[in-house]
């Protein structure tokens, strides 16, 4: 049983969520404020947190920022509750390390589907942070994800595997398997509820997971073997997928692995 913690102001909209999520059969556990919700994610390590932005105590950012910065509780995905977001405040929680937005009323379906597609997501990132028999082949990375049996979907993954290390964008993967970028969108989300460009990450960071833990070379090297021109957005990247840095994940991989 996957334990969520709903750290939410409002009783009304926390009774809520933590009926839905027990309906479902998760074990639900609550905090009315920021602070209180920080040390019951210390103590009991949910497998993930619903919480909202603006709270008492501390907001949503400082939780997550708190979280961040601990071993036991950095690699816990965090989804956040806002009655309305800004481009500003979206990234500013993307950087922190947030996983998702859910703006407020909140759809009771979303709030599961986005629920569970991050506890998909977490489980699916874990057989690869420390492996001894990870390895960088096409076939043991995209077929441990259990992806669709499906030749159109095929035929992306294959061409992201053999160009994922190539600065790739969304235009580049439909005009090579011959799709429209919208017909490509739509296709790839509807068969695995995610992106082509979080797919391309996915298969980046994987890479270099196994570069940082097998080979000696710099951060600039890694991210220009993984497909990233930019070092400081390949960092940025990076934290935000595991929650730390490349040199702290290299120094420490088995804090996430542990998570």
């Amino acid at each position: 049983m996957k334990t969520i913690l709903v750290i939410e102001d409002e009783a009304q909209t926390r009774k809520v969520l933590l009926n839905c999520l027990k309906f479902e059969g998760f074990k639900a556990i609550e905090a009315d404020n920021g602070k209180s919700g920080l040390k019951l994610a210390q103590e009991c390590h949910p497998d993930l947190i619903v919480c909202d932005i603006m709270m008492p105590e501390m907001d949503g950012y400082e939780v997550l920022s708190a979280l961040r910065k601990h071993s036991s509780t950095l690699a816990i995905p965090i989804i956040f509750l806002t009655a309305k977001v800004s481009m500003l405040d979206l990234r500013l929680g993307m950087d922190l390390g947030a996983e998702d937005y859910l703006t407020k009323p909140c759809n009771v379906d979303r709030f599961l589907t986005a629920i569970t597609t991050r506890l998909k997501r977490k489980e699916e990132l874990k057989k690869w942070y420390v492996s001894p028999t990870n390895t960088s082949n096409s076939e043991s990375f995209f077929e441990s994800i259990d992806l669709p049996k499906c030749s159109k979907v095929e035929r992306v993954f294959k061409f992201i595997e053999e160009n994922y290390y190539k600065p790739l964008e969304l235009k580049d993967v439909a005009q090579a398997v011959g799709y429209s970028p919208a017909y490509l969108t739509n296709l790839i989300r509807q068969k695995t509820e995610r992106t082509v460009k979080q797919w391309i990450i996915e298969r980046r960071m994987n890479e270099a997971r196994e570069l940082l833990l097998n080979t000696e070379q710099s951060i600039t090297e890694i991210a220009e073997k993984t497909g990233y021109v930019d070092t400081g957005y390949f960092i940025r990247q990076f934290k935000r997928l595991h929650g730390t840095t490349p040199n702290q994940w290299r120094n420490s991989p088995e804090i996430v692995e542990a998570a």
